[in-house]
């Protein structure tokens, strides 16, 4: 079996996790979540290189501000990351444009 990247296998995962808390008719429906403590479940699942791994869910609360909202704090965090996402995006391309402008640089030479 190929040895799939952490990075995917991680991202795996947590949609397949994810899926199965948020949508009830998930392929992982035989998930079993065990408390761990009071602010944490956790749960065993075998991965996309075969292993068994151990993901735990966590629930984190947000200090109240005096300064904004819960709902306006959890758009500007939304919106903070989909700015990284994007700027991430915009790189990876700028990256991709450079490595094949400099292969057909080396290729005419």
């Amino acid at each position: 079996m190929a040895n799939i990247s952490k990075n995917i296998v991680d991202s795996d995962l947590r949609a397949h996790v994810f899926d199965d808390l948020m949508n009830f008719d998930s392929s992982y429906s035989d998930i079993e979540y065990k408390k761990i403590n009071d602010r944490q479940y956790g749960c065993i699942i075998t991965d996309l290189n075969g292993n068994e791994r151990y993901v735990r869910i966590g629930a984190i609360v947000a200090e109240e501000r005096e300064d904004m909202t819960a709902r306006e704090l959890m758009q500007k965090e939304i919106d903070e990351y989909n700015d990284k996402q994007k700027r991430k995006a915009e790189k990876a391309e700028a990256r991709a444009k450079k490595a094949e402008a400099d292969k057909a640089k080396r290729e005419g030479e």
